[in-house]
């Protein structure tokens, strides 16, 4: 390939193709590097919220299980201060060492202290110590009287009214949940539990990297737990002290920068013993693995990049083919052709989608040109059926009066009576132009259907009309609404019963709506009848003989013109009854904004 050629076809000032490949490498370099840079952010961030998440569970479940512990301890505490007979008596006892009551005592009291921590390895001893110098403990180290006078014992008169705890450094570590002894408002001793510092180890040894490190302070800033194996570049004492100070909340994280070197800090604050933990977790070691992480991406980046560059000259040169195709049939069609040979793309994308454009646009072309002489015959046509249109009304109103008068004339009063029926339904149905018409106009209507029906059956149809309140006579419904519906309950329902059948027509208001009600008393109907008059007509189903509607049309009139909740619904029982009920908004006559056609 010449280099000519492919500057020709990368350049975006001398084609298509070059803009499109000089856009797709623009789009993909930036996708690629700000999708990775969002990736490498968003991990690493996890990472941090993840370390942090972890340390704070594994603190918390650590508070968690010293506080059960603890509660114990108290427990513990709580049996030996109100144990009058084993305990108080024997600390309040005048025996004297080195004597057969004292060494019943001692007995008694250490058998008892005994059994209090038999079977809980996280206690390693149990003691009572009485201000009179009296000793008694069990498990180990050793205790004497020499614990009198001490730092330990007077923290524990101090704060153990309720509980004190504190740590013991010395012969063994251990942490000391001490409390007074009172007999009589006054302090007589104390019993201390020694809990286990193994114990206080296992609890605390969490450890997200291998040189984070985490410390327990109590309240007063002393050390209660520290990682044994600290790094080198650990902070300082007074640090940790002071970073303790800084937290104030229950529990919180934050980042640091401690000595020169980033730290993420998670603290954690007891409400039970009212220690606060302090983990410290190096940004450095913690963030090792995202230092990877960011070189495999830019490493995939750049390979992606690549594999876009090349995949983007060749698609630009592919869709530039099809456009030039496209680009030649139109400018035949700019030419007044449009029987040109078609040259077929077949691709999917949008140029395939412009070409079956432009070929529906062609067809459509010669298509409107046919239109057009087809139209001008279609239209002198329309405008002779218009002309009819308003001519037949006229014609069939002056001939129904032409009848209606001559059996005036020749004394004929039911052919008068039908006559002027009829004459009232056309004007209804033809003369009227309003969508909307009165209830009381509907009603009317009605009665002008049964005067004219009722001869068919040669006998009088009982139609009663019930009208809860006069005012909603003057509401507006659909036009010829109810016609429909009452030429069904008197065909399908009374029309073949000899006797007794009668029709109901009740009008009342229902939470603000119109409710209109079609009883009749005729054989009534199955379920899938009425599915049938709501749903698809069936086959062998005639229409209503004036207004051309049944009832499903009714209904579809009512939910286009008032909404979905609105509309009909049929309630029937074989051999008993048939209820059509009409649900309408209320709507109020505001004017006669409507006209009648005459």
């Amino acid at each position: 390939m010449k280099l000519s050629t492919l500057q020709r076809w990368i350049s975006p000032s001398l084609s298509i193709q070059g803009k499109i490949f000089i856009s797709f490498s623009l789009v993909a370099l930036l996708s690629i590097f700000s999708i990775s840079g969002i990736v490498y952010l968003n991990m690493r961030g996890t990472i941090k919220d993840n370390a942090v998440t972890s340390v704070s569970d594994s603190i918390r479940q650590a508070d968690e299980s010293l506080n059960i512990m603890l509660e114990e301890i108290d427990r513990l505490n709580t049996v030996v201060v109100i144990n009058k007979t084993t305990v108080i008596d024997t600390l309040l006892s005048p025996t004297e060492e080195i004597s057969y009551e004292w060494f019943l005592e001692q007995k008694r009291i250490e058998e008892f202290l005994s059994v209090l921590i038999d079977y809980k390895p996280y206690i390693s001893r149990i003691s009572v110590v009485g201000l009179n110098g009296k000793v008694f403990f069990s498990g180990g180290p050793w205790l004497d009287r020499t614990i009198l006078g001490s730092q330990m014992m007077d923290y524990i008169l101090a704060n153990g009214s309720r509980h004190a705890y504190l740590k013991q450094t010395g012969v063994s570590d251990a942490i000391t949940v001490g409390r007074e002894i009172r007999f009589n408002r006054e302090t007589i001793g104390v019993v201390m539990v020694d809990l286990n510092y193994d114990f206080i180890k296992k609890t605390y040894g969490v450890k997200p990297t291998a040189d984070s490190m985490l410390y327990v302070l109590d309240k007063e800033g002393g050390f209660v737990y520290q990682s044994e194996s600290a790094p080198s570049f650990a902070p300082s004492i007074e640090k940790i002290v002071s970073i303790k100070q800084g937290f104030t909340g229950p529990g919180d994280a934050a980042e640091m920068i401690i000595d020169g070197r980033s730290y993420t800090v998670v603290s954690r604050s007891s409400d039970y013993t009212g220690w606060t933990t302090l983990a410290l977790i190096p940004m450095d070691s913690l963030l090792s693995e995202s230092a990877n992480l960011r070189k495999l991406m830019v490493e995939v980046s750049v390979f992606v990049l690549v594999v876009v560059l090349i995949c983007s000259l060749q698609v630009s040169s592919r869709i530039t083919i099809n456009i030039r195709r496209l680009k030649s049939m139109m400018m035949r069609v700019k030419d007044g052709n449009l029987t040109f040979p078609m040259k077929e793309i077949k691709t999917k994308d949008e140029v395939g989608e412009l070409y079956y454009v432009f070929i529906s646009m062609v067809d459509e072309l010669k298509r409107l040109l046919e239109g057009i002489r087809i139209s001008e015959k279609e239209k002198r046509e329309a405008e002779l059926t218009a002309l009819q249109a308003q001519i037949r009304p006229h014609f069939l109103y002056n001939s129904l009066n032409t009848i209606k008068y001559l059996a005036k004339l020749n004394g004929v009063p039911n052919i008068e009576e039908v006559s002027g029926s009829l004459i009232e339904l056309m004007r209804g149905v033809l003369g009227n132009s309003s969508e909307y018409l009165s209830v009381r106009e509907e009603l009317d209507y009605v009665q002008s259907y049964i005067s004219i029906v009722k001869y068919k059956y040669m006998q009088p149809i009982p139609v009663y009309e019930e009208i809860e309140d006069e005012s909603l006579l003057e509401c507006r419904v659909p036009k010829l609404m109810l016609q429909p519906i009452v030429e069904n309950a008197i065909m399908h329902g009374i029309g073949s019963l000899e006797e007794g059948g009668a029709v109901i027509i009740r009008v009342c208001g229902e939470k603000h709506n119109l409710r209109i009600e079609v009883t009749d008393n005729g054989k009534g109907m199955t379920q899938e009848k009425m599915d049938v008059l709501l749903g698809e007509k069936s086959k062998g189903e005639a229409p209503s003989r004036f207004s051309g509607m049944g009832v499903r049309n009714v209904h579809e009139r009512i939910v286009r013109m008032s909404g979905e909740p609105y509309g009909v619904k049929l309630y029937s029982e074989l051999g008993l009854y048939t209820k059509v009920v009409i649900t309408l908004p209320v709507l109020r006559d505001t004017g006669k904004l409507d006209h009648e056609v005459i």
